[in-house]
């Protein structure tokens, strides 16, 4: 599990850097300011989920239970948050319309809320202390 932890934060980091570069350097040109920033706002929070799962990947604090619970919470909340958020602020340079899957975005930040109360259950009940 760890092991899937790290490449799926790392997965995420990558992707998140690619993305935010070309938010900053492309996407300027082709949507409005606000546009940018709500993109933005989908990267920054896939970036410090990338974080999470590499924190979570490298530590033996935290029992297989839980980090297998956060990585699928932490997968679902992202894809669903700032995909659909990277969906939305692109929508007038696409034809399809992505405004039907405005809907999801608060649920991937409900699944991201979630991971980060289960990682903190997880912990408060751990009896060891090293």
């Amino acid at each position: 599990m760890n092991k899937k932890l790290l490449i799926a934060g790392s997965f995420l980091g990558i992707i998140g850097i690619i993305l935010g570069a070309w938010a900053a350097h492309g996407l300027e040109k082709l949507v409005d300011e606000n546009a940018v920033k709500s993109f933005e706002t989908g990267v920054r929070y896939q970036m410090y989920h990338a974080f999470l799962l590499l924190l979570l990947g490298g530590t033996t604090f935290i029992n297989l239970k839980v980090k297998k619970v956060v990585f699928y919470l932490v997968l679902l909340g992202v894809f669903l948050f700032s995909g659909s958020i990277y969906g939305l602020s692109t929508n007038t340079i696409y034809s399809f319309n992505f405004e039907i899957f405005a809907i999801l975005t608060p649920f991937g930040g409900l699944s991201l809320i979630i991971a980060w109360i289960v990682m903190l259950i997880g912990i408060l009940k751990t009896k060891d202390d090293n």
